[in-house]
């Protein structure tokens, strides 16, 4: 029901899951996502507050901690964030896990990217680099991929800094990584970096230009897009970009700063219509 965008019924069947289970951690989960995409946000908190404690077996409780971080990146707080990522992170390193603790670390430094906290984003995503590396015996594709996400990383926040030549710089060791053909999967980003690079930097016709090419479903890429337009004077496919962002269904880190963002600037049109 979440997917169809049907919340008011998801709320009401996951709420119907808590009366019989109240120790339900997917329950509890699944009431805070949907508050968080109806703006709830403090009161969705509460329902991954209680999935954190009654969760007992290790995976439960790192997924209520993460979904707790995204929970305070819908509501805008980069540091409140911190301390449930911080208590997924050392899970996962006192497990030995280096590749998920690592995965944790840059999903914090992107939830504070995308609230502005640039020196933060910087902090986390250095640690995700680090630890990532620490697993034993790693293969060369994923030195690669941990290479990559640290020189993708370095240029969205140069770019948000105004450092344009740098963000380049960066795109291009980022391009460089991927020419060695050992990540594939990972060539779907590189567009989203380079319309990143080019919008920060003020180049909104060729931001347009490759954020055509990246992921259409993710939020975030919706999102800027809209902002995109924007910027070019399209008023119209900002408001279509604008309500796609808004309609995501997602509770991922993406979604965390696109769905609430675009909600905002949708009532924003809105409202200067209405004057």
């Amino acid at each position: 029901m979440v997917n169809l965008g049907r919340l008011d019924d998801a709320l009401v069947a996951f709420r119907h899951d808590l009366e019989i289970l109240p120790k339900s951690v997917a329950a509890n989960n699944g009431v805070g996502v949907v508050l968080d995409l109806m703006g709830r946000y403090a009161e969705a908190r509460q329902y991954f507050s209680r999935a954190i404690q009654v969760a007992s077996k290790p995976s439960e409780k790192v997924l209520a901690l993460r979904a707790m971080a995204v929970a305070w990146g819908f509501a805008g707080d980069c540091r409140s964030a911190g301390k449930y990522e911080t208590a997924a992170f050392e899970l996962y390193v006192n497990a030995g896990d280096f590749y998920h603790a690592g995965e944790v670390a840059d999903e914090m430094g992107r939830l504070c990217l995308d609230t502005g906290d640039l020196k933060r984003a910087w902090e986390w995503y250095e640690k995700g680099h680090s630890t990532g590396l620490r697993q034993p015996e790693i293969q060369q594709d994923r030195t690669d991929l941990w290479n990559f996400r640290w020189a993708h990383a370095r240029a969205r926040i140069a770019a948000r800094r105004g450092k344009a030549g740098e963000a380049r710089k960066l795109l291009a060791e980022a391009k460089a990584i991927l020419d060695q053909g050992r990540i594939p999967d990972q060539d779907e980003y590189l567009p989203y970096l380079a319309g990143y690079v080019d919008f920060y930097g003020g180049d909104y016709g060729a931001a347009l230009s490759e954020l055509k090419r990246a992921d259409g479903e993710d939020p975030f890429i919706r999102c800027l897009l809209a902002q995109t337009y924007e910027k070019l004077g399209d008023r119209e496919s900002a408001l279509d970009y604008y309500r796609k962002a808004a309609g995501s269904t997602a509770h991922s880190v993406p979604a965390a700063f696109a769905q609430p963002f675009a909600g905002m600037k949708l009532r924003q049109y809105s409202g200067s219509r209405a004057q």
